[in-house]
């Protein structure tokens, strides 16, 4: 009987349970989606229970779509999206919603602890209103009633091994996310806990990302078809994950995911961190750092393309069961590199990195009578891999120049967005098999974890890849371009978006 792995992979829409054999292959995977919630204008919060329920509901049902037996599960490795804090009560029920990276009530707070360097020179973690730091600061000058109340603050992960092991840990990669860990002594820093008024007792222990925790309820293992002692891994972040389950783990290995946000990262054997702020670095074991920057608008500003462009592909592909993003991709794809002179700054959710400016918005720039739809669609998503590039030449700055490009996420599926990210980087761009690259490195941690893998290292044995893009002269000479424009309009741009971002939240 073969020895399977779960990679259980908690994302901003959904929960995703992937089943792999040992040799990265995919036998099933299932996803049960949750909403996010904006009660508030810039607000972005989850309910922790449903997303309990969610990742519950997508293991039981990949071991049942799968047909595999309880036992042939080895373990399951976790992965979560970075960011989200939740107030819980001692009894671990949940005072506050999660409230996740897109988050943005905090921004009164980011701007002023910016000024701080030495809290990010010490965390790695780039002050920003995504920051479970800066959300905290916003409790505690609030008064929120749930801050007051809270037992403890925790991440999703978290949320979900107090329910269901009743253990308080956190593995490095979410802890560093916080900005309340200090990415050199790997310990909760004391300066910055006490800027975010709350005590050490409060957090959970930071611990290596194969740690293990057993001891499912029956209740629990049954809905899960799990053993009651299978292993649980703890892993990481999706970003590090991301990075391992492709194989960009030496250096210059660069890897580009985009999923409803996006990120470039690359991995290091020592941090570096500096004083202009612009990338993130974050412990992921007590060897291993991970670089890079994310941005808040990847696979979201396709789907806002479709939302506000696409009726007619909706209901095409409504009436033929295909896919409303099919149809924009394959309109996109008739338009020439650079859609005619038109450039898109994608930040319709503020942005990340490399500016970390809540109050960036979305501009389409260079509009004439001869732009379709279709133009707008391909400079969405060139706007994107633009952003994307613009951190890269950040991240090269600290990290080096790349040797081999990788690409994970959703829009790995692509390969218009593909060949865009190979033309715009003029660079090869390797594709693996599975765009759960997330879920496969959480599974190879559970792998480590258990004995039946030996190193990090090793998983390159264990990644089906799929294609190599290779990039276009002329369509890269195009973009380069254009990138000069681009990368000049933020700075031109900025006051402008403080003064809308300002009416957009007075009005």
């Amino acid at each position: 009987m073969e020895n399977l792995v779960i990679g259980l992979d908690i994302g901003t829409t959904s929960a995703k349970a992937v089943l792999f054999q040992k040799n990265g292959l995919v036998i099933e995977e299932s996803e049960s989606l949750y909403p996010v919630h904006h009660p508030q204008p810039s607000w972005a919060e989850q309910d922790p229970l449903v997303i309990e329920k969610a990742a519950i509901e997508a293991i039981g049902t990949v071991i049942r779509k799968a047909n595999a037996e309880k036992k042939q599960v080895v373990a399951v490795g976790l992965s979560t999206a970075m960011h989200s804090l939740i107030c819980i009560d001692e009894k671990h029920m949940p005072l506050s919603p999660s409230i996740i990276w897109a988050d943005g009530r905090s921004v009164e707070q980011a701007t002023r602890l910016r000024l701080q360097t030495d809290i990010y020179l010490k965390t790695g973690t780039p002050i920003h209103p995504m920051s479970p730091l800066c959300k905290l600061v916003w409790m505690k000058e609030t008064d929120y009633e749930p801050y007051k109340k809270a037992d403890k603050f925790v991440s999703i992960k978290e949320f979900l091994l107090l329910r269901w092991f009743g253990e308080a840990v956190v593995d490095y990669s979410v802890a560093s996310a916080t900005g309340l860990f200090n990415i050199h002594s790997f310990e909760w820093d004391e300066e910055v806990l006490k800027v975010a008024g709350i005590r050490r007792e409060q957090l959970s222990k930071p611990v290596a990302p194969t740690t293990i925790c057993q001891g499912l309820s029956h209740e629990l293992a049954s809905e899960m078809g799990l053993d009651t002692n299978t292993p649980f891994v703890l892993g990481g972040s999706d970003g590090p994950l991301a990075n391992l389950g492709i194989g960009a783990i030496a250096p210059g290995d660069v890897a580009i995911t985009v999923g409803t946000s996006g990120a470039i990262r690359q991995m290091a054997s020592k941090p570096k961190t500096d004083e202009l702020q612009e990338i993130f670095c974050y412990a992921v074991t007590d060897e291993r750092w991970i670089m890079g920057g994310p941005t808040n608008n990847g696979g979201i500003v396709f789907q806002w393309l479709r939302d506000v462009l696409g009726e007619k592909e909706v209901e095409l592909a409504i009436q033929r069961g295909g896919s409303a993003y099919d149809l924009l991709t394959k309109s996109a794809s008739s338009v020439a590199p650079g859609s005619n002179g038109l450039l898109f700054l994608p930040f319709l959710n503020g942005e990340r990195a490399p500016y970390w400016d809540a109050n960036a918005r979305g501009s389409l720039i260079g509009l004439t009578l001869s732009h379709k739809k279709e133009h707008i669609v391909r400079a969405g998503l060139e706007g994107v891999v633009y952003s994307l590039y613009s951190v890269g030449e950040a991240l090269e700055r600290l990290a080096g120049q790349p040797i081999h490009l990788f690409a994970s996420g959703g829009f790995a599926r692509s390969p218009l967005w593909l060949q865009i990210v190979a033309d715009i980087f003029g660079h090869p761009v390797q594709v693996p098999e599975s765009h759960q690259s997330s879920a496969w490195g959480a599974a190879w941690f559970a792998l480590l974890a258990v004995g039946e893998a030996s190193s990090l290292e090793e998983i390159k044995q264990s990644i089906p890849m799929k294609q190599t893009i290779e990039p276009n002269g002329e369509s890269h000479k195009v973009y380069r371009e254009l990138y000069e424009t681009y990368r000049q309009l933020y700075m031109a741009l900025k006051p402008h978006f403080t003064t809308l971002a300002n009416f957009q939240r007075n009005h």
